[in-house]
């Protein structure tokens, strides 16, 4: 009996043994396990912090790269050096007084030219216009081309190679209202002056007394300040290039300037090396007035935009191909057409003379305004008066 309750008692505590050993087993696995997925919880949290801090650093570059750019002093201190050496001083003697403007060298195809406004060297005394560039040196000019309908002239000038720093010109397509600009000229005579601004409205037309009443179209209008002498030099985006040739600005007004778009510099300045003259302004001869809801509610009209056609010029591709006073004109090829700001737009930068343009016009017939679409052959604007 005492051999058998020895054996009972050994196997017994080998059980406890063996059960103790399993529990400390399990109890490790459970453990690794618990330890194992709080260190990948923990491995996730840190992934998730480093890509949140990766996007926070990506996002404060971006921040940093914009205020380096736009708003970072010594950037326009930048453009200007890199510039101020392709504005010009242009002077010309028209009559008894001595007219002084701006102006801009640009390199077409290796043909040095300076660029600035028609009304600069209109009238000009033959032998009288002079270009003086920034380090003081001036030389004589001759007219290479103008366009009065776009205030442009080029200039040839005679001056040695190295004179000549020209500046890049690009598409004003993408010009936006609000965006920065940045004027540089000799207003007063005050050589190398620099002012900035925003593109306060696009698609302007302005009127100058040498147009026939014509209108610049296409016009950029800016706060930049421009003054007398700024006329004929370049309007600049904040890469230090042109999208503008300052052009006017409204007599007694705070901030209220007008530049040419590059884009008609760059359609007409081949024509006007070469022909010394450019001729591609399509013309309708017509006079128009600005619809509103006051002169619809008069004719008894519900539409409250368009042209009202109320005269001809001399000659009138319009009327010759049935339009009629008194006609509405609200679209040119589908486009609508608010004002004569629209219309005159339209034309400069979508067609040529010659091409045919439907214009979509209301007419009253029978009491009743009907639209009709009239096809309309466009002629070439005659030379100024």
């Amino acid at each position: 009996m005492n051999g058998q309750n020895g054996t009972y008692t050994k196997s017994s505590s080998l059980i406890l043994i063996l059960v103790f050993l399993a529990g400390i087993i399990a109890g490790g696995i459970v453990t690794y396990y618990i330890a194992y997925q709080e260190v990948d919880n923990l491995n996730r949290k840190v992934s998730n912090l480093q890509n949140q801090l990766s996007r926070l650093t990506g996002f404060s570059n971006i921040t940093y790269q914009n205020i380096t750019v736009y708003c970072n002093d010594t950037v326009l201190s930048q453009i200007y050096e890199k510039v101020k050496d392709s504005v010009v001083l242009v002077r010309a003697r028209v009559g008894a007084e001595v007219v002084q403007g701006s102006g801009f060298v640009y390199n077409f195809s290796g043909l040095m030219v300076v660029i600035t406004n028609y009304h600069v060297i209109h009238g000009a005394t033959a032998g009288s216009i002079s270009v003086t560039f920034s380090n003081g040196n001036g030389y004589a000019a001759t007219v290479n081309g103008t366009d009065p309908y776009a205030d442009l002239a080029l200039l040839t000038v005679d001056a040695p190679q190295y004179e000549f720093k020209p500046i890049e010109i690009v598409s004003s397509s993408t010009l936006k209202v609000g965006d920065p600009v940045i004027a540089i000229g000799n207003p007063y005579g005050l050589v190398g002056s620099m002012t900035t601004g925003v593109v306060s409205a696009l698609g302007r037309t302005i009127t100058e007394e040498y147009t026939g009443g014509f209108a610049i179209a296409n016009i950029i209008q800016t706060s930049a300040p421009i003054n007398p002498g700024n006329s004929g030099g370049p309007l600049l985006n904040y890469d230090g290039k042109v999208v503008g040739i300052t052009t006017a600005i409204v007599s007694d007004s705070q901030g209220l300037g007008f530049a040419v778009p590059s884009n008609t510099i760059l359609r007409e300045i081949a024509s006007l090396i070469f022909n010394g003259s450019y001729d591609g302004h399509s013309y309708l001869g017509l006079r128009l007035l600005d619809m509103n809801y006051e002169s619809a509610q008069q004719i008894g009209v519900n539409i409250t935009y368009g042209v009202r056609v109320y005269d001809y010029l001399s000659p009138s591709p319009a009327k010759d191909c049935g339009i009629l006073k008194n006609d509405i004109i609200i679209a040119l090829n589908g486009t609508k057409i608010r004002n004569t700001d629209d219309l005159a737009c339209y034309l400069e930068e979508n067609t040529l003379p010659g091409e045919t343009t439907i214009a979509t016009v209301l007419r009253a017939l029978k009491g009743n305004w009907q639209q009709l679409s009239i096809p309309v052959i466009l002629g070439t604007r005659p030379p100024p008066a």
